[in-house]
């Protein structure tokens, strides 16, 4: 089952009380959004180029756990034969958090027209010798890449 958890985007001040920024606060060991058995083992970020699509990609053993801090970006996972469904997470989406369980082929989309940067914080990590990436057969969702 994907999991979603909508992410506060947190103002902070200085001293005196003037704002100067923002935080995210994505991942914290002690919520109970991941389970111990899925915990982050890795964090990248991945950048999706405005109008493409990363994917999709299956992975048998690694759980994916993404959230978009820059941009935008839809996350389209095949739940089952020929049914897909979409999560959005960024800048316009709350920075929601999207959990993708092993054995589930996902995609990123961005529709917009800046960069997506988007952490994945997997479980397992990647590894050389045992990179857990599988063909994905039979997907028949088409991408929309245009404009949100």
């Amino acid at each position: 089952m994907v999991r979603v958890k909508k992410t506060p985007k947190i103002e902070t001040r200085d001293a005196s009380g003037r704002s100067n920024g923002f935080l995210i606060p994505i991942y914290n060991v002690n919520e109970p959004f991941v389970d111990p058995a899925q915990r982050p083992q890795q964090v990248y970020c991945t950048v999706v180029a405005p109008g493409t699509v990363k994917g999709p990609h299956l992975h048998m053993r690694r759980w994916g756990l993404f959230t978009c801090i820059l941009g935008d970006v839809d996350i389209v996972v095949r739940v089952g034969p020929d049914r897909y469904e979409t999560y959005s997470s960024g800048e316009q989406h709350d920075f929601r958090t999207v959990q993708v369980p092993a054995g589930l082929a996902a995609a990123l989309v961005n529709r917009g027209d800046i960069p997506a940067y988007v952490l994945n914080m997997p479980s397992p990590a990647w590894q050389a010798h045992d990179q857990d990436d599988h063909p994905v057969e039979g997907w028949s969702y088409v991408f929309d890449t245009r404009g949100a």
